[in-house]
């Protein structure tokens, strides 16, 4: 059984943004099981040639002593709408195979794409990304976030984004969002802050 994983952008064979995976993967790991790994994940994956062409998702999938890759072509999913969600008592701050807690929110989705989380009236994440909002000057994401994802992570290194303690209220401060994990790119299409109902 494989209860942790990350997922990592493979383009054209090439593994994407490693080090921001490889810091995650070591902080997890030691949440996990108390106690440091030595793993290296750029020593133990090989792209197979079938997907050494195109954007392919790599689920690197681990446990305390061991790994799998599974690997998939992949289709960003088209989301225009997000429905708000509150749930006080959701937590994943480490990223689990098991999503069944976000999948349970996900049901209250309605006719919108997809879900955005409001933990204690705060904005955190959707059901698969961290979030971004624009708010005239700056790429805002919010500070407390469910999970801390390396794209998150790698756009405050390189400063393209910045923290703020978001709450429900303060959607009205904003006019644009983006939907960001290390499979979009900070490229990704803009959209309306009236397509969060």
């Amino acid at each position: 059984m494989f209860p942790l994983i990350e997922s990592i952008q493979v383009s054209d064979g090439k593994l994407q943004h490693l080090s921001y995976h490889q810091h995650r993967f070591e902080t997890s790991y030691f949440k996990v099981y108390k106690k440091l790994t030595h793993m290296r994940i750029s020593k133990v994956i090989q792209v197979p040639e079938a997907y050494q062409q195109g954007l392919v998702k790599l689920r690197f999938l681990y446990n305390e002593s061991d790994c799998i890759c599974q690997y998939n072509n992949y289709r960003p999913a088209d989301i225009k709408r997000l429905k708000l969600v509150s749930s006080d008592k959701i937590n994943y701050d480490i990223k689990w195979v098991d999503r069944s807690n976000l999948e349970n929110l996900k049901k209250q989705k309605g006719s919108a794409d997809d879900i955005l989380i409001v933990k204690n009236q705060r904005i955190t994440d959707t059901s698969f990304s961290n979030i971004v909002f624009y708010d005239g000057n700056h790429w805002v994401t919010p500070e407390f976030p469910l999970l801390h994802g390396t794209a998150r992570a790698r756009l405050l290194h390189e400063k393209k984004i910045i923290t703020h303690d978001i709450f429900v209220d303060d959607l009205k401060n904003f006019s644009h969002f983006k939907l960001i994990n290390a499979m979009r790119g900070f490229d990704s299409v803009a959209l309306a802050i009236d397509s969060i109902i």
